[in-house]
């Protein structure tokens, strides 16, 4: 079992109006997709990774989800005039955890995946584009903090009334993943931002961010949302 560090999230801070940290989000925001698109790319191009129609499938999918997240950041800049922008909270339909994850996995290079997912965590309801957004930050945080050869993990449970999942990669010291979790408002550039949004967008949810020290080596960072409707499909109806 990985050693637990927890991250508490802090509450707002003042920085949340700096013009500078607006423009820098917006920055991250169009780079993560982009970056995406980019590794996408590269899968489709990989002839080490022969590619199912499933798997092909599932790459059109994320790409276009992708996509349509640049049109929806686009949108929200013009309608901020010029203005600030910030992430907000806005509805959004819920689709199963299931269909997301082979999507965000389909991000690591062939042969360095690990993933378990449990029939429960995999049917819990989720918002679609704050969840996808989510766990493709931390798989392209992983996979640039790790080693170039390195495992990223993803796993998914249900404990109690929490859907857990934990993304992993074999970095070293967790310390800077904490930090930037633990900060009320990012440092200057782009380090810790990506952690940042997360932590915000897991909060618009009513969930949390933390940290752990995996053994013998390697990150690992988990977020916990509500376990939100039914888990499990009902049982028939007794005839």
């Amino acid at each position: 079992m990985p050693e637990r560090t927890a991250a508490p999230l802090p509450p707002p801070g003042p920085g949340d109006e700096d013009p500078d940290l607006l423009l820098r989000m917006l920055c991250h925001e169009f780079r993560t997709p982009v970056g995406a698109l980019a590794a996408l790319t590269r899968a489709l191009a990989d002839d080490r990774r022969p590619l199912t129609p499933a798997d092909r499938r599932e790459l059109a999918t994320l790409a276009r989800d992708q996509a349509d997240h640049l049109q929806q950041l686009l949108r929200r800049v013009v309608a901020a005039g010029g203005g600030a922008f910030a992430l907000v909270a806005e509805a959004e339909p819920t689709v199963p955890l299931g269909r997301i994850l082979p999507q965000v996995a389909a991000l690591v290079p062939a042969g360095r995946l690990r993933a378990g997912t449990t029939r429960r965590a995999g049917v819990c309801p989720v918002p679609a584009r704050r969840t996808r957004q989510v766990l493709v930050n931390l798989v392209e945080n992983a996979l640039r903090h790790g080693p170039p050869d390195g495992t990223v993990g993803i796993f998914a449970t249900v404990r109690g009334a929490g859907l857990t999942v934990l993304v992993t990669d074999e970095g070293g010291s967790p310390a800077p993943v904490i930090e930037a979790l633990r900060r009320p408002v990012p440092g200057a550039g782009f380090s810790g931002l990506g952690l940042w949004i997360v932590r915000r967008l897991v909060a618009v949810d009513g969930g949390r961010v933390t940290a752990h020290a995996l053994r013998p080596v390697g990150v690992g960072v988990e977020v916990v949302l509500p376990a939100t409707g039914p888990t499990v499909p009902a049982p028939p109806a007794a005839g």
